[in-house]
């Protein structure tokens, strides 16, 4: 029995031995948690095929490109912007996207009351600018007057027309374009094509629905602007313009130019009436914006501009009516495209 309680200690004296010397268990590595793009819509919603759709596909590009979260709280009315600026504050988002105008002022209050967080709004800057808001602002003038001048030189009527949603910038860039591109396509051919709906000299008197997704008046104004004799209209008004769409193509005798986004793409309902498309590349610039957080480069207070030269802004394709198009005019267009890039056409000298 001796013999056996000295085997017994000398067993508990290697255990603890071996045990001492055996390497510390490593603790299991925990995963850093993943950056989160979260966005506020505007009240068109997240699937208006238009601004908020396109700047959500930035947040979802975000989750491909840099392995971040993304998601969204749509805005059914002016009072949801602060309650949803809010729940992302909580939520400590990295990045929270806003999506429109109309969204500046709850955009500016949220990020004055709390300047730990980063924030970037689409179609607005500030005056003064605020240091930790980017603004994404868009020269769809330009692609718009590419429009214009595609439209000039493809009307049967020798009349074409556009509205808008409200008399906002980010609203009446694009008419403006428009109208250049149709002044700058008479100059050039001699014709007298007119643009109903919008005249350069008092923009405030122009067509608008007021409203961004009341898709019966788009049909309204659709139906008004073709008994008038156009044959191409741009509605500006997101989501509305699908009811100008409806029009269009119940009648059968004129087409369409989408915006924002290539509407043969998101409409596909209307593909066969779509001409083109003013594109507004907000994806783009959102991505942009979440690469400077991810790089640690943020820099509020700036803003960024999408342009025909870094891609921003452009004009998609003529897909179906690709034939209609000639190639004669489809090079002008190319042409123009180059020498507003150069610089050799100012738009603003086209009056």
């Amino acid at each position: 029995m001796k013999k056996f309680s000295v085997i017994l200690a000398v067993v508990i004296v290697l255990s603890l031995v071996l045990s001492a010397c055996a390497p510390a268990a490593t603790p299991a590595a925990t995963e850093a948690p993943k950056k989160k793009v979260c966005q506020v819509t505007d009240t068109g919603g997240i699937d208006d095929k238009s601004f908020n759709a396109t700047a959500w596909k930035g947040a979802q590009d975000a989750m491909s490109t840099y392995g971040w979260d993304a998601k969204y709280l749509e805005s059914k009315e002016v009072a949801d912007y602060e309650k949803n600026l809010n729940a992302f504050v909580e939520e400590k988002c990295d990045l929270i996207v806003t999506v429109g105008f109309l969204l500046g002022d709850a955009t500016k209050a949220a990020a004055e009351t709390n300047t730990d967080m980063k924030y970037t709004i689409v179609d607005f800057a500030y005056d003064p600018a605020i240091p930790n808001v980017v603004g994404q602002l868009f020269q769809t003038d330009e692609a718009a007057f590419l429009a214009g001048y595609l439209a000039a030189g493809m009307t049967k009527t020798g009349k074409v027309g556009t509205f808008g949603g409200l008399p906002i910038p980010p609203v009446t860039i694009f008419m403006d374009g428009f109208v250049r591109g149709v002044k700058h396509y008479n100059a050039v051919k001699g014709t007298a094509v007119e643009v109903l709906g919008y005249d350069l000299e008092n923009p405030d008197k122009g067509l608008f629905t007021n409203s961004f997704d009341d898709q019966t008046k788009g049909k309204e104004f659709g139906i008004n602007l073709m008994d008038e004799g156009a044959d191409i209209i741009m509605p500006v008004a997101g989501p509305v313009g699908l009811g100008t769409a409806a029009a269009i193509k119940e009648r059968g005798n004129a087409w369409l130019i989408g915006v924002d986004s290539d509407w043969f793409l998101t409409s596909p309902d209307y593909a066969d009436i779509t001409l083109t498309s003013v594109l507004k590349n907000m994806d783009k610039t959102t991505l942009e914006v979440v690469k400077e957080v991810e790089d640690g480069a943020f820099m509020g207070g700036t803003n960024v501009m999408g342009t025909l030269a870094n891609g921003g802004v452009g004009l998609a394709p003529y897909h179906d009516l690709d034939a209609q198009v000639s190639a004669e005019l489809k090079a002008e267009i190319e042409q123009l495209k180059a020498d507003i890039i150069a610089g050799k056409i100012k738009l603003a000298d086209i009056k």
